[in-house]
């Protein structure tokens, strides 16, 4: 991509979307994002294999959503840049007609995704929202026009809650969300944990705290937790590569694939507090 940016997008600040799109060998990127993301792999190499796992881990929720789970609806929150089989092409493979929303604040994100989108504004559709409001993302135009919510939805919340610090209260994030949701849907999270090298993601936070989006990895228990009120469905929270692992794939172990994910089911008993 050349240096030239469209109006209200920054190419001097690494962007975490553009930084993203650089670990997964995409071109929507600046030098300002080449040179970070080079800085973070001299160091941490297998960010590359983290993202390229955790791109499959939201193919195969997506696959499970659409055929097992018969969902058609989809709000896709902190989408990032568009890439090879996104969202709304794996739901409408297995669920012909499945409707998505992206919502991202972004610009260049917005950008591309109106973009790819421009085809079919019937089934997709771009909310420009943030996170850290949840209300505005399920109030938005697009959403509302989009997602009938008292039928099921799915929310997808993918390698997106690392970019809340704890004083953004990202559980209360999760927890404002489900309560918007009927039963029959889905919450999908998946999340950078710390333990596997805290020296490493300790880094990898300085690094970020000079980009567009502040970094904090977790816990595996904290990560846990964000499930909380929710009914986890097989096999819980696990690291990425091992969630639905289908032997098709490539497959990348846990010490290369920093993450963990689960999907979970909203449910029309009284939330229950989960431990850990």
């Amino acid at each position: 991509m050349s240096d030239h940016a469209p109006t209200g997008v920054d190419p001097y600040t690494p962007s975490a979307a553009r930084l993203y799109d650089f670990y997964l060998g995409g071109k929507d990127n600046y030098a300002a994002d080449r040179d970070a993301g080079t800085q973070l792999l001299q160091r941490i190499p297998e960010l590359r294999s983290t993202a390229h796992a955790n791109r499959y881990f939201l193919r195969r929720v997506v696959r499970h959503l659409a055929t097992e789970a018969g969902v058609r609806q989809f709000l896709d929150i902190g989408s990032g840049l568009p890439t090879q089989d996104n969202v709304h092409q794996v739901a409408q493979r297995h669920n012909p007609g499945a409707r998505v929303v992206y919502v991202d604040n972004d610009p260049i994100v917005l950008a591309h995704a109106h973009a790819l989108l421009a085809d079919d504004p019937s089934t997709t559709a771009v909310a420009n929202a943030d996170l850290r409001d949840p209300a505005g993302i399920i109030a938005h135009p697009e959403s509302q026009r989009m997602i009938d919510f008292t039928q099921p939805v799915a929310v997808l919340m993918i390698a997106v809650l690392h970019f809340l610090t704890d004083d953004d209260a990202p559980n209360d994030v999760v927890a404002a969300l489900r309560e918007e949701l009927c039963p029959g849907s889905y919450i999908a999270i998946s999340h950078l944990e710390n333990e596997t090298s805290p020296e490493r993601a300790a880094f990898m936070e300085q690094v970020y705290a000079r980009s567009s989006a502040t970094l904090q990895g977790r816990s595996h228990a904290e990560i846990h937790r964000l499930f909380t009120g929710l009914k986890l469905v097989e096999p819980g929270v696990v690291p990425i590569s091992e969630w639905r692992r289908d032997p098709t794939e490539p497959y990348w172990p846990p010490e290369q694939a920093w993450g963990d994910g689960g999907l979970a089911r909203v449910t029309s008993l009284p939330p229950t507090p989960i431990r850990g």
